[in-house]
């Protein structure tokens, strides 16, 4: 037969078990300040009028509404139909604008990380959130913007050359019709 090797316990001194428990919870709620100070910066988007259909992309063209402030509320900026393409805003505004549906309105506010930074810029000081008011008219692809470039400088050619169809263009004929005999 084997014998069992029988060690005992030592009784745990009074209070022991709290300070224990007090120690687990600090760690805890330390690691999840780590935590929540490694996250990267996100922006806000609350939606005031829920819009319709797919959300613009990073290679898209946006035509909105907008008006920019500062955390006092002061306004820095303003815009009526203006033409953003989502690549070459801030960081946070392009986040923004890919959350959102054409004909929706909505209140972004953007962290100064995703903003313009330790530099600032203009009427913005450095290292300030910024607040939007957005509404999102419309959007188009790049390429259907250069397509509807390409016909309007196309008309505009047109028109200088006397206004007909092919007039102008090599083997396109007179851009008169002949004298009637």
């Amino acid at each position: 037969m084997t014998e069992i090797t029988r060690v005992p316990l030592q009784p745990i001194a009074k209070g022991s078990l709290t300070k224990l428990w007090v120690g687990i919870a600090a760690v805890a709620l330390l690691g999840c300040g780590v935590a929540w100070a490694a996250m990267p910066a996100s922006v806000d988007v609350d939606t005031l009028v829920a819009g319709q259909g797919p959300s613009p992309t990073r290679d898209d063209v946006a035509l909105v509404n907008y008006k920019g402030t500062l955390p006092d509320g002061k306004v820095f900026d303003e815009g009526k139909q203006a033409v953003l393409p989502l690549a070459e805003v801030v960081p946070g505004f392009t986040k923004a604008l890919e959350q959102m549906q054409k004909g929706g309105k909505y209140k972004v506010h953007i962290p100064s990380a995703l903003a313009y930074g330790d530099k600032g810029a203009g009427p913005i000081p450095a290292n300030t959130d910024l607040d939007f008011e957005i509404e999102l008219l419309d959007f188009k692809s790049r390429a259907e913007i250069e397509q509807q470039q390409r016909i309007m400088q196309q008309l505009q050619q047109m028109q200088m050359g006397g206004g007909a169809p092919g007039a102008g263009m090599p083997g396109a004929g007179p851009a008169v019709p002949p004298p009637a005999q």
